[in-house]
């Protein structure tokens, strides 16, 4: 096997399992660990993973993305805390919208249960946490229904949003970075994204300290365009402080 055929089979291997580990793929693969630090730096500069101490787990991408049921095993207690945090900044607000993924989904079950509250969402799991709370109404955007994420996309979905004016909008991104704001991999998802954006008066962004500097596909919103960023402390300091000067107020939990 040469170099760039090891390198292909690392990052299959790293998509299909969600991460890999240096001393398994040395032994895997019979080479020195020091040879597989070298195919992860290569693949980290290329775009395609993001390494860790010890090993490395895939970008998403146009050509790749991870299932829902992926990200529920990920960074599961720093998920829960970054929900419960955006929860708190509801404030006022008696229209919500919920984005798709799995901490939307943390959030829409943080959300207090004791007050009205209409939540637009293209999300079936978000839809489904709020299916039995009395004081919520729940809206699901139409659409084609993207089976690994279980969410809707395309016209149905954004003409419907066009129509709405909502107080806030808890918006998620597959990557944040200073330089291209918020991005996904998908075009018609990044379609929905920006128009719930833009139909919203208030704009929070929520992910885990992975998402920072990571970049997909297409942009769907600047990062002022959003009020406040919602992380894990694993997200350096010295780092929040420069998303601050672009205008977002950092919250590290």
């Amino acid at each position: 096997m040469d170099t760039e055929e090891r390198r292909r089979e690392i990052l299959q291997l790293a998509r299909r399992t969600g991460s890999v580990e240096v001393a398994a793929l040395a032994t895997d693969f019979q080479v020195a660990k020091e040879t597989i630090r070298r195919d992860l730096h290569v693949l980290e500069e290329h775009g395609m993973v993001r390494r860790t101490h010890g090993g490395a787990y895939p970008v998403e991408s146009s050509g790749f993305e991870t299932t829902l049921a992926v990200r529920t095993t990920r960074h599961l207690p720093q998920k829960t805390r970054i929900a419960t945090a955006a929860a708190r900044l509801l404030g006022d607000a008696e229209t919500v919208f919920i984005d798709e993924g799995f901490t939307p989904q943390l959030i829409a079950e943080a959300l207090p249960q004791d007050r009205q509250l209409t939540v637009v969402t293209a999300s079936l799991s978000v839809a489904r946490v709020l299916a039995e709370v009395k004081r919520a109404t729940v809206l699901l955007l139409g659409g084609r229904l993207r089976g690994g994420t279980m969410a809707t996309v395309d016209h149905w979905a954004t003409q419907m949003l066009s129509g709405f004016v909502i107080d806030l909008a808890y918006i998620g991104a597959n990557g944040i970075s200073r330089e291209h704001g918020l991005t996904t991999p998908d075009p018609a998802v990044s379609a929905v994204k920006a128009q719930a954006v833009s139909a919203a008066r208030r704009r929070i962004f929520a992910g885990v300290h992975t998402k920072f500097g990571a970049v997909s596909f297409c942009r769907f919103a600047d990062v002022r365009d959003v009020e406040a960023i919602v992380t894990d402390t694993a997200l350096p300091p010295a780092e929040a402080q420069r998303y601050t000067l672009l205008g977002p107020q950092v919250i590290r939990v």
